[in-house]
């Protein structure tokens, strides 16, 4: 069936944050990610497919399209062999227990894709975002999740008072911080992760008591860590020490 201007137009609005806010529904690129959030309870309001999908059990039949059709909808260079529009998903209460992120403005789309998809692989369930970090809906986000997104619940709110409220250990990563992989860490806590270039911001640092530092390699230039990177350097010493 051929798409309309009216979907195209839709469609392409919600890369936009304020369209995606106003219809809370979000896009999904690729058949695996797609599968990935029906698996976890999203809804698909309209799915798109190059091809007949077989394993498509128990969802609304995909729209078959040309492949200029797929293009004319996808926010790729090189789409894939399909795309859906999702439900969004409320995004719950905020969370008290358990190993938990806490990012404080992040503003890359790839740093926050890879942070949830990081988080997923590690068993974090439970992300905490300060108000100004980027949309975790942002298709760029979406994408570079490769479908984690649909197993990590991720809440926007003020982050200071979260972690004066929150009755766990704050752990965060500085220069000042003692060596990670000399201290023993616990199993729940939260852990904040700083803004691309200005790190954990001061109002942030002073609620944050526990300091953590990953340390250079004697020689090394490098003057900080991507925060992705360092996000999983710290999951996987957290997970290193509690899954043994």
């Amino acid at each position: 069936m051929p798409v309309s201007k009216a979907e195209i137009k839709y469609i392409r609005q919600l890369q936009q944050k304020k369209y995606r806010k106003q219809y809370h529904t979000f896009v999904v690129e690729g058949w695996k990610s797609i599968r990935d959030f029906i698996k976890a309870g999203y809804i698909p309001q309209k799915v798109y497919a190059i091809k007949e999908l077989n394993d498509y059990a128990g969802t609304p039949s995909p729209n078959i399209i040309q492949p200029k059709q797929l293009k004319q909808l996808s926010f790729l260079q090189h789409p894939k062999d399909a795309l859906a529009v999702f439900e969004m998903k409320d995004s719950g209460n905020l969370p008290a227990s358990g190993l938990i992120l806490a990012l404080d403005d992040l503003q890359d789309p790839g740093n926050l894709g890879t942070i949830i998809r990081t988080a997923d692989w590690f068993g974090v369930r439970q992300i905490v975002c300060s108000e100004n970090t980027v949309d975790c809906y942002n298709p760029k986000v979406v994408q570079a999740t490769m479908g984690a997104l649909a197993n990590v619940s991720i809440v926007y709110t003020d982050l200071v008072t979260f972690l004066k409220q929150i009755n766990l250990p704050v752990y965060g990563t500085f220069l000042n911080g003692k060596n990670i992989y000399k201290n023993s860490l616990p199993q729940e806590a939260v852990i904040v992760i700083g803004n691309e270039g200005n790190g954990i911001k001061p109002k942030i640092a002073d609620v944050t008591p526990h300091r953590l530092h990953i340390p250079q390699a004697p020689g090394a230039i490098a003057e900080s860590l991507n925060a992705s990177i360092a996000t999983a350097i710290v999951l996987n010493e957290f997970y290193r020490q509690f899954s043994n």
